[in-house]
């Protein structure tokens, strides 16, 4: 018998019950559905985590003064407060020093009151750096210009605002060359920076970026020390050797070891790795819990293989009195069997595909073409496995003892 006539046979013992038929196949449906929806959110989970953590900026280590922060800072079996100078940004800027860094801009920052004519934003975050910050940070001027290295030499009271500060100051008018107060000071807007949204933490448009020596004269006070260094690398696969030359300059400035530096120092590369691993393991967990439901499905065909055994137990004894192998009657089973799973597992798919396209807690679904591949494989493999034994049991059935059923 030819794969064709198994084909039909298994398509009429699908069609002959069709109700029983579609509630089985609505196990593997579900199943396949779920696999494909819950592997979507967890892949959409880990791409906006990734866009999160580029919107920090791109290839950057950023250096955290916890002594600055915190008075002193304990760090191995050392207490000490640290210190990051303009000394030490000129020899990090200087390629000999650290040929894999692209830049490094100082900063220090405060919370204050932004205002203009009558409005206010009452937590703005003003950053104090160099033009380098921007480029950095992932930031792109939208109108105007970024501030210039002359204007941070010049200590000129400049900034430049997010579209959540211009939104709270301006509201729709154009706040090119307004000149606004963060806290007790007058400052000149001269750019406007282009929307980049939340990391989930922080709002990276409610911001004001000017020249550091002038919010140091206007807002924090003059120190010896920065708060914070945000140090591009030239690139991803060079940033830990950028790391260790950061590293050993600040160690060497502050008459420490590197294990001793009272410093935080994060890594970009490492969040994304550690981002990329946890969302991993996250995707894997939603996939074996979709998994299980497809299991289920699985049972349901094996449930309803055995019922259409017993239903049939006197068309099969007829097969076999008149010449049917064992081979014949395991095929023509376990073809239904897989049938019922593969047009359950294709409405599935379908399923899927269209449930990904719809936000789901906050997350936007991304389809991963091998979990469709995945699943559809996966209900045909239920099939054969979940057919088996239904359908050898159907081949191993004596003719006389299949005639003689009632």
């Amino acid at each position: 018998m030819s794969w064709w006539d198994n084909f039909v046979i298994a398509l009429q013992g699908v069609t002959s019950n069709k109700l029983r038929s579609m509630l089985t196949m609505l196990g593997v449906l579900i199943g396949v559905a779920a696999v494909i929806i819950l592997v979507a959110v967890g892949t959409g989970s880990s791409a906006q985590v990734q866009a999160n953590i580029n919107r920090l900026g791109t290839n950057t280590i950023t250096v955290l003064n916890l002594g600055h922060f915190g008075g002193r800072a304990t760090v191995g079996t050392e207490t000490s407060a640290g210190t990051i100078t303009l000394a030490d940004v000129r020899q990090i800027e200087n390629p000999v020093d650290a040929p894999d860094v692209a830049s490094v801009s100082p900063v220090v920052s405060t919370s204050t009151d932004a205002t203009y004519s009558g409005a206010s934003d009452s937590d703005a975050e003003v950053t104090g750096s160099t033009p380098t910050y921007l480029t950095a940070s992932d930031y792109t001027v939208e109108a105007g210009y970024s501030i210039t290295s002359s204007e941070v030499t010049g200590r000129e009271r400049v900034c430049d605002i997010g579209q959540t500060v211009v939104t709270d100051l301006f509201g729709t008018a154009n706040p090119l060359g307004r000149t606004i107060q963060i806290g007790s000071s007058s400052f000149e807007v001269v750019g406007v920076l282009a929307t980049k949204g939340s990391t989930g933490v922080t709002n990276e448009d409610n911001v004001i970026i000017a020249p550091y020596t002038a919010v140091q004269d206007e807002l924090t006070g003059e120190s010896q020390s920065f708060s914070e260094l945000l140090v591009q690398g030239k690139s991803s696969a060079t940033l830990d050797r950028a790391e260790s030359e950061v590293e050993s300059i600040l160690a060497t400035a502050n008459d420490v070891s590197v294990a001793d530096l009272p410093f935080e120092i994060v890594n970009q590369a490492s969040l994304v790795s550690t981002a990329e691993s946890t969302s991993s393991t996250f995707t894997v967990l939603l996939a074996a819990v979709a998994g299980v439901s497809l299991l289920v499905g699985g049972i349901g065909v094996m449930n309803i293989m055995l019922v259409s055994v017993t239903e049939r137990t006197r068309e099969i004894g007829i097969r076999k009195a008149i010449g049917a192998r064992k081979s014949v009657i395991l095929a023509q089973f376990l073809y239904e069997s897989v049938l019922l799973a593969l047009l359950g597992g294709i409405a599935g798919v379908i399923v899927g595909f269209v449930g990904s396209h719809f936000r789901i807690d906050g997350v936007m679904p991304v389809i991963a073409p091998y979990s469709i591949v995945l699943a559809l494989g996966v209900s045909v493999a239920v099939g054969v496995f979940f057919g088996f034994y239904p359908a050898n049991r159907a081949a191993s059935l004596r003719p006389i003892d299949a005639l003689r059923y009632e």
